[in-house]
């Protein structure tokens, strides 16, 4: 990888930060990085033992640039718990809000100014991005989300979670933190529905923005690691036990919406 000259980015927030947790994500993530980097300072990238020498790109790229820090995790842990680890060390460092979003290019880094602007707004509510797709983007994908959301929406008793499994949102970061560290479930690709549903449970409110999503292919440098068949059982295996949570928290659940909160 070529490392080129940080171009200007804005000041630096003390309270929010961009955080991309990465694994084996192709080029694309210098791109995504540069395009985050434009739109915010800082930049957190939580490299989760990735093994196609994207960190050693990527410490390049943040030896040249203040507002880009590099986190190396030394073997894969799962987005959820990259994310743990990165909040972690955001709140020792006073960070209150953290956006997440995905390395491979997909998210619209192009909006991370208004979803922070949508979060300095409302800072006790977490704002997630729901998807606009184009013509092109996998129906199978598109269509098997709606299973997500409408259990999503149940188990909170319909709070106004507007997709549950877009990674492209902004958290509190202490309501988030309480919420991980309070239980050993959400550390893989169940964090993005799992986290939506606990911080409802806790009062979180959400806030819903569109947000446009871009599948790229193979050709175009695009990388999955979903697995239909792991990945559907490991959401299955989660709402399952989220609806039993849901059960047991139903009675508080209904007197917070009688009484006119989520």
């Amino acid at each position: 990888m070529t490392v080129s000259s940080p171009s200007p980015s804005p000041s630096a927030s003390l309270s929010h930060l961009v955080l991309i947790p990465s694994y084996n994500p192709g080029p694309k993530v210098y791109d995504t990085v540069r395009s985050a980097r434009a739109q915010w300072t800082p930049v957190w990238v939580v490299v989760d033992g990735s093994t196609d020498d994207s960190a050693a790109g990527l410490q390049a790229m943040a030896a040249q640039d203040p507002g880009l820090h590099v986190i190396v995790l030394p073997k894969n842990v799962g987005k959820g718990a990259a994310v743990l680890h990165g909040i972690d060390r955001a709140a020792a460092q006073g960070f209150t809000h953290v956006l997440t979003m995905d390395s491979d290019g997909q998210h619209p880094a192009q909006l991370i100014p208004d979803f922070m602007a949508r979060s300095s707004a409302e800072p006790a509510a977490m704002v997630l991005g729901v998807p606009v797709f184009a013509a092109d983007a996998p129906r199978l994908r598109v269509n098997g989300r709606k299973v997500s959301n409408g259990w999503a929406n149940l188990e909170t008793l319909w709070a106004g979670i507007g997709d549950s499994l877009f990674g492209f949102r902004v958290y509190p970061i202490e309501p988030l933190r309480r919420v991980m560290h309070g239980q050993r479930w959400m550390r893989r690709f169940d964090f993005d529905p799992e986290a939506v549903v606990r911080m409802c449970w806790l009062g979180v409110k959400p806030v819903n923005v569109p947000a446009t999503v871009k599948y790229f292919r193979a050709d175009e440098g695009g990388v999955s690691h979903f697995n239909y068949l792991r990945d559907n059982l490991l959401l299955s295996w989660m709402h399952s036990r989220l609806f039993l949570g849901f059960v047991l928290r139903l009675p508080v659940l209904l007197a917070r919406r009688l009484s006119g909160g989520r």
